[in-house]
């Protein structure tokens, strides 16, 4: 593929989980990569993320904030990979503000500074399938009703629509990509509250059994990491697109009980058992969902490939051979 060769191309939250694996796609392309990442405390930065390609493409320590200290980067780019951000939507819960200062002050410092130095840049903005909130109906199309249930939908959503509006006014050329859950190797595990499939594998490389909320009969598509870099890759690279958002979800919908049999028997594990839902969780759980990611594949030419009981396989392969850099000394207790 020479879609990227020689370009030069920047990615926000580069050493964290999607953020890694693109830009060492990027790299086997031929682009030239710069990372932006401060490695902010509970957002996911791991430095060995990028071992295979550390030392043959440029890492920045700059808080996106603070884009004027970087501008000659932001000037240089052909394409901005923007992804960094808070994830959690429980954490969102208990520091509304931490998550709007992460996901929607330091981007739209960020976005103003790519407008002043390199306007009309292809921006592609990580955003997720939780600004839905709860499904009016199954599959979830981009026209759906915005309605979050939490504050890290707010603010994700938020932010998408700065980069919907300086698409408008043509000062950026940005595509928003709705992902749900997406997996594989990279993830981090070390952190609590990213979601439940980075649960469900710290546990099953812990040897324990997980543990499914309720009755287990939510549906989710989750889509492996390789499939929603390759959105990306084609995101930044087509000259010109037919709609600024996309929805980017899995080849299939499966239920958390199957979910978690698939994972427990890849891995070697019991089967998983139940439990009631915590409060917490209850609160801002939105049943089941799955995407239709149909604009995706009409107008970008995108289709995920990989199944999850492949998926999910390749994933516990690469936590094997590289577990210690990825499970600290109290979650290996």
């Amino acid at each position: 593929m020479q879609r990227y060769k020689n370009l030069p191309v920047l990615i926000t939250g580069g050493l964290g989980f999607i953020g890694s694996n693109l830009a060492i796609k990027l790299f086997e392309e031929g682009a030239r990569v710069t990372v932006l990442d401060s490695s902010i405390e509970g957002c996911g930065a791991n430095v060995f993320n990028l071992a295979p390609i550390r030392d043959r493409i440029s890492i920045i320590d700059h808080d996106m904030a603070e884009a004027r200290a970087f501008a000659p980067v932001i000037r240089d780019a052909r394409v901005i990979f923007n992804i960094a951000g808070e994830i959690s939507h429980i954490n969102s819960m208990h520091q509304p503000e931490r998550d709007l200062n992460l996901n929607t002050v330091a981007q739209l410092r960020f976005l103003m500074e790519c407008t002043a130095s390199n306007p009309g840049v292809r921006v592609v903005y990580a955003s997720t399938r939780q600004i839905y909130g709860v499904p009016n109906q199954l599959p979830v199309d981009e026209d759906h009703p915005i309605q979050p249930v939490d504050y890290n939908g707010v603010h994700k959503y938020a932010t998408s629509q700065y980069h919907a509006m300086l698409a408008r006014t043509g000062a950026l050329d940005t595509v928003t990509l709705r992902l749900t859950n997406v997996y594989g190797p990279r993830m981090a595990l070390r952190l609590p509250a990213q979601g439940f499939l980075s649960t469900f594998l710290r546990r099953l490389l812990l040897h324990q059994p997980l543990e499914i909320f309720g009755d287990g009969e939510q549906l989710r598509d989750p889509v492996f990491v390789d499939d929603a870099v390759e959105a990306f890759l084609i995101a930044g690279s087509k000259p010109r697109v037919a709609s600024r958002v996309y929805n980017i979800g899995g080849p299939g919908h499966l239920s958390l009980n199957q979910i978690a049999l698939i994972s427990s028997e890849a891995a070697g594990v019991a089967a998983p058992s139940r439990r009631p839902f915590p409060g917490e969780i209850r609160a801002i759980d939105i049943g089941s969902y799955y995407t239709d990611s149909s604009r995706a594949a009409r107008e970008l030419d995108w289709t995920p490939r990989v199944i999850f009981a492949e998926g999910i396989r390749r994933t516990l392969d690469y936590y094997r051979a590289n577990l210690p850099h990825y499970l600290d000394r109290v979650s290996a207790t």
